[in-house]
């Protein structure tokens, strides 16, 4: 009886195991999605002033954050936002805010609209 118990129990940690990893996974995936919204968002505040290096930091920032939530497992749209973000990044970085400002708005649309695949 007791071999039957500990197996019972072996066997529902085993299956409660992927679980719990996959929650943390998913916990990554989303802190980084709501700062990549975050740092998103105050770019955008700053291209509408015009001030493009600072758009730049902040597209930096969302752009790393957006990259770490497609490698924890985001979906395709992630993906889409982090290559707006390079967009944004590059066009900053020629001092052009309305055209950074665009791909920036671009992504976080994109962004809110991501979900995690787990």
């Amino acid at each position: 009886m007791k071999v039957i118990s500990t197996t019972i129990t072996i066997t529902i940690a085993i299956g409660i195991f992927p679980f719990f990893l996959n929650t943390q996974v998913y916990a990554e995936d989303t802190d980084h999605r709501a700062e990549a919204i975050q740092h998103a968002e105050k770019a955008i505040k700053q291209g509408k002033m015009g001030c493009a290096e600072e758009l730049l930091i902040h597209a930096k920032e969302s752009m790393e954050h957006a990259q770490a939530a497609s490698n924890s497992g985001a979906d395709s749209h992630m993906k889409q936002a982090v290559k707006h973000l390079e967009g944004a990044i590059r066009h900053a970085e020629m001092h052009r805010a309305g055209a950074a400002t665009n791909h920036t708005k671009t992504a976080m649309s994109l962004m809110q609209e991501s979900e995690s695949t787990h």
